[in-house]
């Protein structure tokens, strides 16, 4: 009779355990085009290798619908980019020339979201290819690492209006209070870059640093193929994550 009671017990948490975890979590996640563009030579950043070689790359943001509400991650070159023909050319011509081939604003109004619908966003870093739409989100609050956010630019400037809301993080944080969207500290790159953990549904756990989920289509759903390193399969710290 006890062993009874005791299954009897078991299987009851876990119906409630599912029921909770089925009005909480991440219903969809959407791959957004943030830009793409061309370096003419990459041994800029790595001198002495592959020298005068060129490199294609590929500026990705990503939208996640989640059971509390819309969610930002990182918002790429500016939208203006897309009116200029020949792309926007970098001050020094080994680096990156960026084009815009679809805006940041016509995807979400495809997807059927307003910038005033998006209440919380967050960038891995503060390069110009990643925050160069914030401020169509200028009620949006904003997540960043603190040492990122006071790193000023080239010119010694802020990086950031001051009038726009944020929430200045040192070190990892839980975006939603239910372990489905993390943002994770991984300075490296730039002083506090970040990278960001989304699980879904029935795959598990996923990984970027900016989100590198890839799937079979643009506009993922929850059950989407996620992409992890192996590297991040042994980390302890991956380990701990939920795998719901």
């Amino acid at each position: 009779m006890r062993f009874a009671s005791g299954l009897s017990a078991a299987l009851l948490s876990l119906v409630v355990a599912r029921a909770e975890d089925s009005k909480s979590g991440v219903e969809k996640l959407y791959i957004l085009n943030c830009g793409e563009g061309v370096a003419v030579d990459v041994s800029l950043w790595s001198p002495g290798v592959d020298e005068g070689k060129s490199k294609d790359f590929v500026d990705n943001c990503y939208l996640i619908k989640h059971t509390q509400g819309w969610f930002l991650w990182d918002t790429g070159i500016p939208d203006e980019v897309a009116t200029m023909p020949n792309g926007l050319a970098p001050a020094d011509p080994k680096a990156v020339t960026w084009k815009r081939p679809k805006t940041l604003a016509s995807q979400l109004e495809q997807i059927g979201v307003a910038p005033a619908d998006i209440k919380a966003m967050a960038v891995s870093h503060t390069h110009p290819d990643h925050i160069g739409n914030v401020e169509m989100f200028p009620n949006a609050m904003l997540y960043v690492q603190k040492a990122e956010y006071q790193w000023p630019d080239a010119d010694n400037k802020p990086r950031f209006k001051p009038e726009h809301p944020v929430t200045l993080l040192e070190g990892d944080h839980d975006m939603f209070g239910d372990g489905r969207v993390m943002m994770l500290s991984t300075p490296g790159h730039t002083p506090a870059t970040s990278r960001c953990w989304c699980g879904c549904p029935g795959r598990g756990r996923s990984c970027s640093q900016a989100m590198r989920c890839i799937s079979r289509a643009t506009g993922t759903t929850a059950g989407f193929r996620p992409s992890i390193t192996t590297r991040s399969r042994r980390s302890p710290r991956w380990r701990s994550l939920p795998r719901r």
